[in-house]
């Protein structure tokens, strides 16, 4: 590793355009990637690292300073604690930070499964959905316009890693997208849909997800192929939107398993904690006695 740069003014210019990095990723075409977890999730990736920094005190833990000198080639720069946690954002920031450059958006349509998100506003709520597609095996995700920027700091946190397993395009023209993919359009409602539980999810999927307080968007609902909602307990009237994602993909996967006969280890007959007796591949009461259909009632 060649010696670090030190930075200790806020008038410094290299300084200046890491704050432009933080405040607007999308102009400036980089990422700021905070904490340990993230950056060596990044390295552990391939993916390339433009500068490498740490705070004073961070580069005296013994995890950081492994990662600035294996960082060969790459230019490593030491802030001052103020001025780090300046850039941060967090009162106790681990002290290490990278910046990469935000991949370019893959031109063509999509193949595959694919969450759409609808004007998702809030930074941890994107993140977190991030995560969850990374971690369903779903690996497109389209950002529509009114949505928290995908690179910004606080969505990176959020996804905890998962940008780097997925492909990202932001801005979309979420209604052109959805006529171009072959994939079965599912917009996600709060009621008027059909069960989640009673629809075939086993084929290609592009995932509607709305607005926190709004949810998709009605020219978007008319759009879509098919409409789910996810059956809440009685006196519920909404779920989280990345919660209700979680729920929605993993249903899918779920039934895929079940298609691939991986999902029940146990092929005999079982009982239930209530003792009711549950056939694989029949139809089967819950505890409250609603029928659960199988899948040859879903829509396609």
């Amino acid at each position: 590793m060649s010696e670090p740069r030190v930075i200790t003014s806020r008038d410094n210019p290299s300084f200046k355009a890491l704050r432009a990095v933080v405040e607007d990723p999308r102009r400036q075409g980089r990422a700021w990637l905070d904490g340990i977890h993230l950056v060596t999730t990044c390295l552990d990736r391939g993916i390339a690292v433009r500068q490498l920094l740490a705070s004073e005190s961070g580069q005296k833990n013994a995890e950081i300073a492994a990662l600035l000198q294996a960082a060969a080639g790459v230019d490593c720069v030491i802030l001052r604690d103020s001025l780090f946690r300046e850039i941060s954002g967090l009162g106790s920031p681990t002290g290490v930070a990278a910046v990469i450059d935000i991949p370019a958006a893959p031109a063509g349509s999509i193949a595959g499964d694919a969450v759409a998100l609808d004007a998702v506003q809030d930074a941890g709520n994107v993140g977190a959905i991030l995560r969850t597609a990374a971690a369903a095996g779903v690996r497109h995700v389209l950002l529509g316009p009114g949505c928290a920027g995908a690179w910004s700091p606080r969505v990176l946190r959020a996804g905890q890693g998962a940008h780097f397993s997925l492909t990202i395009r932001e801005q979309v023209d979420l209604a052109a997208a959805l006529a171009a993919c072959p994939a079965t359009s599912v917009a996600t409602v709060a009621r008027g849909g059909t069960s989640l539980y009673e629809s075939d999810l086993t084929g290609p999927i592009v995932w509607l997800v709305g607005n926190e307080g709004a949810g998709v968007a009605p020219d978007l609902i008319a759009a879509a192929k098919v409409r789910v909602t996810i059956p809440l307990a009685s006196g519920t009237e909404s779920l989280n939107v990345a919660a209700a994602t979680a729920v929605c993909l993993f249903e899918a996967r779920r039934q895929r398993l079940v298609l691939q006969g991986d999902a029940v280890p146990d092929r005999s007959r079982r009982h239930t904690p209530q003792g009711d007796t549950v056939p694989d591949g029949s139809r089967r009461h819950t505890p409250q006695g609603d029928t659960v259909p199988g899948r040859s009632r879903g829509h396609k």
